[in-house]
């Protein structure tokens, strides 16, 4: 099975999932670039990448400093993950879209056929990500804030 190249939305939905269940267990402090990056086993750097649009939509939020980190600054379960897919996808191509060569009989007109597909699909996967919340994914985690306590500081 290929491995994909970008995980943007599988470490998002990974770290709003921790952040929510910190917020369930009761913890009250931020949590840092490291403890994430910690659960998701992934550099912090690419959990900032990933948490900066997310802090941009609101959906997130950080404190500076020593004592900094990030919080959840939505309700889990109004946030849904076609949200998240906006938020870190946008308009971009879903399936990868390469650039043919023109004088070629099929790659002169796979473009515009690929070109839809990618429409099509892109308009699947938001249609079955805006039925699943951030308290659907702690849900089917099996989520109970009592397994949370070592997410309290």
């Amino acid at each position: 099975m290929a491995t994909p190249t970008n995980t943007r939305f599988a470490v998002a939905v990974h770290v709003l999932t921790y952040l929510a269940s910190c917020a369930a267990a009761g913890r009250t402090t931020p949590v840092s670039s490291d403890e994430l990056a910690g659960s998701t086993a992934v550099n912090p750097v690419h959990v900032r990448k990933v948490l900066g649009p997310l802090r941009a939509a609101g959906l997130v939020r950080s404190r500076p400093g020593a004592h900094g980190g990030w919080e959840l600054a939505a309700d889990p379960g109004v946030v849904n993950l076609a949200q998240v897919w906006q938020v870190l996808q946008g308009d971009d191509p879903v399936l990868g879209i390469h650039g043919p060569n023109p004088a070629c009989p099929v790659g002169a007109s796979i473009q515009g056929v690929l070109t839809d597909l990618d429409r099509r699909v892109a308009k699947a996967v938001l249609a079955e990500l805006e039925g699943i919340t951030l308290n659907d994914v702690l849900d089917d985690s099996g989520f109970d804030p009592t397994d949370f306590a070592a997410l309290l500081p």
